[in-house]
């Protein structure tokens, strides 16, 4: 993913403000503290189910949608992005096609769309999809 196309629809000009300052890429090739966190619950969400950014933000008990959704634009690629989601299921803008041959591979739950909808793309079924995280209570921080 790139800054270009963030998960929340914005590009990088609305990234400024001190609620981004936490995810903003550091010296060298260290990732922030709150940008690991992030990826590390990502990488954790089982083939087939979704979180979505305001989940992964409740979850790790900081941060909002916003803020998961930054770290996901500049560091997402290296775990399963397409697995943190918008709330409603709608399919990541500019990813939509890849995002739907993983859902597709990994048996995700969709809701074909219809026939009035643009591009006529599925959703992700948040009602079947959706992970609540239930693992953290196995070693989970």
């Amino acid at each position: 993913m790139s800054e270009e196309s963030l998960p929340d629809g914005t590009g990088p000009e609305h990234a400024d403000g001190p609620e981004y300052d936490d995810v903003r890429p550091e010296h060298g090739d260290a990732l922030p503290e709150y940008a690991e966190r992030v990826l590390d619950v990502a990488d954790r969400i089982p083939p087939g189910r979704v979180m979505t950014y305001g989940d992964v933000a409740e979850w790790l008990e900081e941060g909002g949608p916003r803020q998961v959704g930054r770290v996901m634009a500049l560091y997402g690629g290296a775990v399963p992005w397409w697995r943190v989601v918008r709330a409603d299921g709608t399919l990541l803008p500019g990813h939509e096609l890849e995002a739907l041959d993983s859902y597709r591979a990994e048996g995700t739950p969709l809701k074909e769309a219809s026939r009035a909808a643009e591009g006529h793309l599925p959703r992700v079924d948040m009602k079947r999809a959706r992970w609540d995280g239930g693992e953290r209570a196995d070693g989970h921080t």
